[in-house]
């Protein structure tokens, strides 16, 4: 019998629990909204959603959108500072194209996404990283990092922070915004988990910022919708919009998921954006719970600070290198993410990231109970 064809990215074995997985469980992709959300935009008999994109992206989504997040934000958002993206990877691969030039030098955090370091490789950036503690960047070591070189952009992921959890306070965003005015790059922060606050609001969005000319917010409906829709939107000032939608890719293809955006834009307007995120701040959030107490209770030698949101556990094991322990956690079907691969200097090699989003209570338990047994060895 032929195996069946792959359809998802992520292809976990059966029985395997990988606690380093980054993406969200199927259990919690909300299948019957979105069904509802397209049969309700499928039948108001419009075709235009079906033809090239307006450049910026459907007028009528960034709108529905606009008003979404006004009062999540604090402040007033217009559909005219929004431009629709295909989700955070690719608003980083055009932002890279469009503001960078092989050679460039870019700062990152010290973790940080361990994809968007890939996504800077292929452009030829020089990556350079900002150490973080507690409260994210470490804005000494910016100061003392800009005296080096200037970048052309510092990429950040301000609230919740994959890997770390941490979260950025307002006085240092205050400070990363003042660097930027006056040595002139760009702040590029990507909030997609801006929205997952369980037990902490993270602060104002960077886009309350967009005015300093400086500030470019990129976010995701992977994180609380689905990845498959391939859909998120950039949140910046018209200097920064105007570069982008007059690029060539988007003359010759027109905007970017009209299709996807029609449909999202009915999900928006029924409600059912917003119960979805409630949902998943109560699941989630019961789920961090229980990795904390799993963790507390039966890896009492490893270190870690409990994250107020998101996605992520950023665990410190003093005496043994992760990705050793990671090779050896295989034969207990357990997987985690070895810190090596979130840093740009081949360093933190004793951290790892465990998620809570892919699996559920009891299968957490149950890989916190087989990582308890692989170091036991």
């Amino acid at each position: 019998m032929n195996s069946p064809l792959q359809i998802a990215q992520t292809n976990i074995p059966h029985d395997f629990i990988d606690l380093g997985a980054g993406e969200p469980q199927l259990d919690l992709l909300p299948l019957d909204m979105i069904r509802s959300a397209a049969a309700h935009r499928l039948g108001q008999n419009e075709k235009e959603f079906l033809q090239y994109g307006v450049e910026q992206g459907d007028g009528y989504f960034r709108a529905a959108l606009a008003k979404f997040l006004t009062p999540r934000y604090g402040f007033p958002v217009s559909h005219e500072q929004l431009f629709v993206t295909s989700g955070i990877s690719s608003a980083l691969d055009l932002l890279c194209t469009l503001f960078t030039k092989p050679g460039d030098t870019v700062f990152v955090e010290e973790p940080t996404y361990f994809l968007a370091l890939r996504i800077f490789a292929d452009h030829g950036l020089r990556v350079v990283s900002i150490r973080t503690d507690e409260s994210g960047l470490v804005m000494d070591d910016l100061v003392h990092a800009l005296k080096e070189s200037t970048p052309k952009f510092t990429y950040i992921i301000p609230s919740f922070q994959n890997p770390s959890g941490h979260t950025l306070p307002p006085e240092c965003r205050k400070q990363l915004v003042e660097l930027a005015q006056k040595h002139n790059f760009l702040v590029i922060a990507d909030e997609v988990y801006q929205f997952l606050g369980y037990t902490q609001t993270p602060p104002t969005s960077f886009g309350a910022e967009i005015d300093s000319g400086q500030v470019i917010s990129v976010n995701s409906f992977s994180k609380i919708l689905a990845p498959g829709l391939r859909l998120g939107w950039l949140h910046s000032n018209s200097t920064v919009i105007q570069k982008i939608i007059t690029c060539g890719v988007l003359d010759s293809a027109g905007g970017l998921n009209p299709f996807t955006s029609a449909i999202v834009r009915s999900l928006i307007e029924n409600g059912d954006l917003d119960k979805n995120i409630s949902h998943l701040i109560n699941v989630l959030g019961k789920r961090v719970q229980i990795m904390d107490e799993a963790l507390r209770e039966h890896l009492p030698q490893v270190n870690y600070t409990k994250p107020h949101g998101g996605y992520f556990f950023w665990v410190q094991s003093l005496d043994m290198d992760a990705q050793e322990l990671q090779k050896k956690a295989q034969a207990y079907n357990v997987g985690l993410r070895p810190g090596v691969r979130f840093s740009s200097r081949n360093s933190l090699t004793d951290y790892f990231r465990l998620s809570v989003s892919f699996y559920n209570e009891d299968e957490i338990k149950k890989g916190i109970l087989r990582l308890r047994d692989c170091l036991k060895t």
